[in-house]
């Protein structure tokens, strides 16, 4: 392609004195366990460090294997009367928790923008998002429906009943630290469990203060967190005995680390894990939608975002004007602090070593041939900025293409024909979003039907919405998130048969 580099991204600083979160505002960087804070026992603590500034801004406990049993401990011994409430009152309390997060909206998005470095619009979407997963499993949870009772065998009815599965161990990401942790707690609360959380010793901030704000809500022990590393505290979830489930969301080798600790109990698992999702764009498609959505769907939250719109297919014949679209939409975006104003899009990666990771990524691709039009390389100053990225000249099977960078980086690859863009869409280890790009009706129904993904998207990318499932196929793990499959995912059925025979 002939287009040619444009002028990289400024960052843009904050110029207020202020913190985002006054040291007053944070939860204790203690264990959560039976509806109280308990200091760590082992001396050792994690620094987070703000991403912006390479500073550290509070420190939590590292936990060890004996706190994860008192937590544990725990939620056994909250699981009976939990799992015993009536639909209703369970509905009210997770309805009393929606109202607790929403009074603390601005606290909680300006919290997770400190930790994390996100844009307050990006944080603002997940306070509200999370808000709104509460909202929809309170209302969910009391409409819940399954087969009907009837006689199936001659003179015996039978009965389908929905019941809790007991204790549940969470492991939740880095990158959406609050929403992904209410993706997992509502339905999880919902379906009549209790849990055990662990949350990215890198992003724990807002899961600690989400404790702090409903342990007057939630009764002891239906609810606890352990802070820590997945080799210590992930690891002992997973194969604690009395855990009845784990659930992950997290990466690929994550994910096959859990399920390793889960097989020996033989119990449930729950894995949420990493993305690549291809974006075909046919000839006939709208060209300047298309590089408008991706503007958003490929860069939010700085492309650390399993289900980003980061692998472009696009037909040959329209692959320069596509391009020098998608370069005009993305280097209009806004590269900064959180802290310099809402205009932000961009912020920081979230931690030193992934940073390392994305730009080792770039250095790699533009090494083998691989050319950046915008973008392509860390920016420079304090914080793990990396300017947005649009690669060109990717060929088939490149590295770039084939695995998840997690960054602000889209690559762009033709096609030929229908057929070679559906086989290349599938030809990576991931299956858990797509999307596809035409104005031919019948193409749309019949490509995205053979597209291996858990999501599709037509004509858009990453639009999410609590009603409909989230979750992937083959190396993106399997369970649902969202809508009422979440609540299946986290609940038994159990068949009651009674003899009526007379």
């Amino acid at each position: 392609m002939s287009i040619s580099l444009t002028s990289p991204a400024q960052i843009h600083r904050s110029q207020a004195p202020e913190l985002l979160i006054a040291p007053e505002s944070l939860a204790p960087g203690q264990h959560f366990i039976g509806g109280v804070f308990r200091p760590g026992s082992s001396g050792p603590i994690t620094e987070v460090i703000d991403p912006c500034s390479e500073k550290p801004i509070a420190s939590v406990a590292d936990g060890t294997v004996e706190e994860v049993d008192a937590a544990v401990a725990a939620a056994v011994a909250a699981k009976g009367q939990w799992g015993s409430l009536v639909p209703k009152v369970r509905s009210e309390i997770l309805h009393r928790v929606a109202d607790r997060l929403a009074e603390n909206a601005e606290l909680l998005a300006r919290l997770e923008s400190a930790n994390t470095g996100k844009p307050f619009m990006v944080s603002e979407d997940d306070v509200a998002g999370t808000i709104d997963t509460f909202r929809f499993m309170a209302g969910a949870l009391r409409a819940t429906t399954s087969m009907a009772a009837g006689t199936y065998a001659a003179d015996h009815l039978s009965l389908i009943l929905r019941e809790p599965l007991g204790v549940v161990g969470v492991v939740t990401p880095w990158n959406y630290p609050l929403l992904m942790g209410a993706w997992k707690i509502a339905p999880i609360l919902a379906a009549g469990n209790t849990l055990v959380l662990k949350p990215s010793e890198q992003t724990p901030l807002t899961t600690l203060k989400f404790a702090e704000l409903v342990a007057d809500i939630l009764p002891p022990g239906v609810f606890n967190v352990v802070t820590g590393r997945g080799s210590v505290v992930g690891a002992r979830l997973a194969e604690h005995p009395d855990v009845d489930m784990i659930a992950l969301t997290g990466s690929v080798n994550s994910g096959r680390a859990v399920a390793r600790g889960a097989a020996e109990s033989l119990k449930r698992v729950h894995l949420e894990l990493g993305g690549k999702a291809p974006v075909v764009i046919f000839a006939d498609a709208d060209l300047a939608a298309a590089a408008t959505s991706l503007r958003a769907a490929g860069y939010w939250n700085s492309g650390q975002e399993c289900g980003a719109a980061c692998r472009v297919l696009v037909h040959e014949s329209v692959a320069e004007q596509f391009t020098e679209l998608l370069v005009q939409e993305v280097s209009t975006l806004r590269v900064g602090e959180p802290g310099a104003g809402p205009e932000i899009e961009i912020g920081p990666l979230t931690s030193k070593g992934h940073f390392d990771r994305v730009t080792g990524y770039l250095e790699r691709a533009q090494r083998d041939g691989v050319r950046a039009v915008v973008g392509g390389s860390a920016l420079e100053g304090p914080g793990y900025f990396v300017a947005p990225t649009v690669l060109v000249n990717v060929p088939d099977g490149a590295e770039c293409s084939r695995e998840e960078i997690f960054g602000p980086v889209v690559t762009i690859e033709t096609f030929a024909g229908e057929e070679e863009a559906i086989a290349r869409a599938n030809d990576v280890p991931f299956g858990l979003a797509a999307s596809v790009w035409t104005e031919d009706a019948r193409r749309s129904h019949d490509v995205a039907s053979r597209i291996d993904a858990g999501t599709v998207w037509v004509n858009s990318h990453l639009v999410l919405a609590n009603e409909v499932p989230w979750g992937g196929f083959k190396g993106s793990g399997y369970g649902r998130d969202l809508s009422i499959y979440a609540l299946e995912d986290y609940s038994r059925t159990k068949h009651v048969m009674h003899n009526r025979g007379r």
